[in-house]
């Protein structure tokens, strides 16, 4: 009897050393399973800023493809007033610029009495309102497109 008990608890040992291995196992896969998980999302996390950067160089370094014609309708002294903020036709005419924009002589519409309708284009004295095409405003000024 004792034989068999002592069988008994040698046996009930060696599951509980298995269970024990078979824990320690687990949680050494689930330590590994989140550690690459981190590492994966650190990855993904620095491929995004990379990129970021990249295209925000890029965009910022490169010329937008009507600098030359905003510049030389701000040379002829064309000056575009609207309201940037709310009017979506300002907003229109700005984003046919694109990043050319930046080189258009833009004023507020309140710099200027009288304005009725936005966007208006003055040049050389006369009052162009509404959203103005390219072809019109180079006819005006005698800027050349792109």
């Amino acid at each position: 009897m004792q034989f068999n008990q002592q069988k008994h608890q040698e046996q009930q040992q060696q599951y509980q050393q298995q269970r024990e291995q078979q824990f320690q196992q687990h949680a050494e896969q689930q330590a590994k399973k989140k550690k690459r998980t981190w590492l994966l999302a650190v990855l993904i996390s620095l491929i995004v800023v990379i990129g970021g950067v990249g295209y925000a160089g890029y965009y910022f370094l490169t010329p937008g493809s009507y600098d030359d014609f905003a510049k030389c309708l701000t040379d002829k002294g064309a000056v575009m007033y609207g309201a940037i903020k709310w009017c979506q036709y300002t907003q229109g005419q700005a984003n046919m610029f694109g990043k050319s924009f930046k080189y258009v002589n833009y004023k507020d519409e309140s710099q200027l009495s009288g304005i009725r309708t936005r966007p208006t284009w003055v040049i050389n004295g006369q009052w162009h309102e509404k959203v103005q095409s390219f072809e019109t405003l180079g006819a005006i000024t005698g800027c050349a497109i792109g």
